[in-house]
């Protein structure tokens, strides 16, 4: 799998996967951790999710201008390791919770959020940029996709773990003062301490609360402000588990750096390397490959809008309408979170090995292709989610109830199934979208086009919001409705532009 790929490959995989592994075991937390730090329904911490969500790939538009002027990529890229190991440093920093003041100390959180969504930004779009240089050549030209879905698979071998290590420290601090974990009963503790528990609900935190705590409850306010203390502290320490991994992915990075391709060298020579490419291509090529490549942003825009719910609305629907228990296991909310990175290391060989066999054959999709496939995938997923909520009660109901009965409730399955779904499709659009955007970005574009791609993402990721806002608005089969008829015009859409991209990509 790895032959006749550039040396410098596995190593910037490499250090992708340790800042993958510290940004997953933060996102496996993060909208649970906003909602029982300081008590905000689903609306407000989708928000906040979907903002920050998004500005780690807005901000990648910035790092891609910078890296482009300097022409100094390594460097940009280091900055960006260091800003993030900063945030995750001021996010581990465990402070009172219920806090004194929401407003100052979400504020607090936020900016640490600032912080490691700009050094995301220094560093991801440029690293790409670093692995496509590597395959401008024709020694290496062929091989640009597979190139590009090694490199996807190994930085998600970072993020199977990660959702792990979340919830086993949080879970482990709890263990140490007595109590054990329970998804629910940081939002029934904080409606307690807020007097806007329901009747019916109240004996429903009555019996959690007494479920989860080794000695007997006489006063339930002191115990709200207890567990929601201890539950928050091992959140804190579960983001510092990221400063580890930032560590890991530095160390990396700094060993092997002279692999990678120097693009301020290059533009410097004449033999055939990147300033040749500059130089044969005319403002009219430069613009017919930007307006092709701002065109499948667009696209793509929805399909993030889409696989992201995992994060959000997907992880609601397992903390609220999902029975955890596998395979007679019990697991935790955070647990789904690993199988879309568990998907993609384990299946990327077998599309790889597909698209290898088709490309032997001459029969291989063009990337174009490949992403409108990828967004018909994606839209059958939600499919499966749609027929299988038709019969389940709205959020505000459940709610009422003080939480769905078990016998109500899901299996763990549905998710499992919906998550490889959404892999499959991840496959087809992720992956080789960034290839695309490498092989048609004019050369002295590169690091603002990847940018521009992580952009879309960006935008993709701040329409989240709207899923929260479905989410606990309207019937849980109208919300996973929305996203089949977005990922279904998206399809459409790019089939239309289909001929145009393949001719402009060859």
């Amino acid at each position: 799998m790895f032959k006749g790929h550039p040396k410098g490959l596995i190593p910037a995989a490499l250090a992708n996967m340790g800042e993958r592994f510290g940004f997953y075991t933060m996102m496996a937390i993060l909208v649970l951790f906003i909602q029982a730090k300081f008590g905000l329904n689903e609306q407000i911490s989708g928000t906040i999710y979907a903002t920050f969500y998004s500005s780690i790939y807005f901000l990648a538009i910035v790092g891609g201008i910078i890296a482009d002027k300097t022409k100094n990529y390594k460097r940009t890229i280091l900055a960006g390791l260091l800003m993030m190991a900063v945030g995750y440093f001021l996010m581990a920093i465990p402070s009172n919770t219920p806090v004194a003041s929401v407003p100052f100390s979400l504020t607090l959180t936020c900016l640490a959020l600032f912080v490691i969504a700009f050094g995301n930004g220094l560093f991801k779009g440029n690293l790409q940029a670093l692995v496509g240089q590597m395959y401008d050549n024709e020694e290496y030209g062929k091989m640009r996709d597979s190139g590009f879905s090694i490199f996807y698979a190994f930085i998600n071998i970072g993020a199977i773990f990660a959702p792990m290590i979340a919830p086993a420290v949080r879970s482990w601090w709890l263990g140490r003062s007595g109590f054990t974990y329970n998804a629910t009963l940081p939002e029934l503790c904080h409606q307690h301490l807020n007097g806007t528990i329901s009747e019916s609900a109240t004996q429903r935190f009555h019996e959690v609360a007494n479920s989860v705590s080794s000695t007997p409850i006489t006063d339930y306010t002191a115990f709200c402000n207890e567990y929601l203390n201890v539950f928050n502290e091992g959140f804190h320490y579960a983001f510092g588990v990221a400063i580890f991994a930032m560590l890991i992915s530095l160390v990396i990075y700094l060993k092997n750096k002279n692999n990678f391709p120097n693009p301020a060298l290059q533009a410097k020579s004449t033999d055939g390397g990147y300033d040749t490419k500059m130089a044969e291509m005319d403002a009219k090529e430069v613009k017919q490959r930007i307006y092709a490549l701002l065109a499948v942003f667009g696209v793509v825009i929805f399909f993030w809008f889409s696989f992201h719910q995992n994060g959000l609305t997907l992880t609601f629907f397992a903390r609220d309408y999902t029975h955890l228990s596998l395979l007679g296991y019990e697991i935790s909310v955070e647990f789904f979170q690993s199988m879309n990175p568990f998907f993609v290391v384990f299946l990327t060989p077998v599309v790889v090995g597909i698209f290898g066999f088709l490309r032997k054959k001459g029969i291989e999709p063009s990337t174009p292709k490949k992403i409108a496939i990828g967004m018909f995938i994606t839209a059958l997923a939600f499919v499966l989610m749609a027929v299988s909520s038709l019969n389940l009660p709205m959020l505000n109901e459940v709610k009422e109830m003080g939480g769905l009965p078990e016998s109500m409730k899901v299996s763990a399955w549905l998710l499992v199934i919906t998550y490889l779904i959404l892999t499959i499709a991840e496959l087809f659009i992720s992956p080789l979208g960034i290839s695309f955007v490498s092989k048609v970005a004019p050369p002295k574009y590169q690091g603002l086009m990847q940018g521009l791609w992580l952009g879309a993402t960006g935008l993709g990721n701040q329409l989240l919001l709207i899923g929260g806002l479905l989410y606990a608005g309207v019937p849980l089969w109208i919300t996973w409705t929305v996203f089949v008829i977005a990922c279904v015009l998206s399809m459409l859409t790019m089939l239309f532009m289909l001929k145009w991209l393949e001719r402009v990509s060859k």
